[in-house]
């Protein structure tokens, strides 16, 4: 029997990794999108767009009780392979925290098959709903 760790513990623990880099301290949140060949296609962490300053540095810009300078770790991962014109669809997408309803919208429009992720965070009724109906998978790794 194999030692090595399984794909999934293997992915959540870099998503943790990647977490480390946010520059938001409301939420350490790392996503890592995965193809089919368990190759690691992009990553993203909470942080503002880049060039401008970060919330560790110069504080936070709050409206209606979220920080509005920071672009969440999913946006950031599947906007990075959009720049670069990397496809995701059919990938899978580990992130730290459950992704919040605008994110888990986007990784269904981008065609993104699965997420995994660790930590139950404001997880919206409605994003269940859509992921649902869309047939998307999810599931919580501990």
């Amino acid at each position: 029997m194999s030692r090595r760790m399984s794909w999934n513990k293997y992915f959540m623990e870099i998503t943790e990794l990647v977490a480390s880099r946010s520059t938001c301290d409301r939420a350490w949140v790392g996503c890592v999108i995965v193809n089919d060949s368990n190759r690691i296609v992009s990553t993203g962490y909470n942080g503002s767009v880049s060039g401008n300053p970060h919330c560790d540095d110069v504080g936070h810009t709050m409206r209606d009780g979220h920080c509005i300078a920071t672009i969440h770790a999913e946006m950031n991962a599947l906007l990075y392979c959009a720049k670069e014109g990397i496809p995701v669809s059919n990938c899978v997408a580990y992130v730290t925290h459950f992704p919040c309803l605008n994110c888990t919208k986007s990784l269904i429009q981008a065609g993104i098959k699965k997420i995994y992720y660790k930590n139950d965070y404001r997880v919206d009724d409605y994003a269940v709903e859509l992921l649902e109906r869309n047939n998307i998978g999810y599931e919580k790794i501990t």
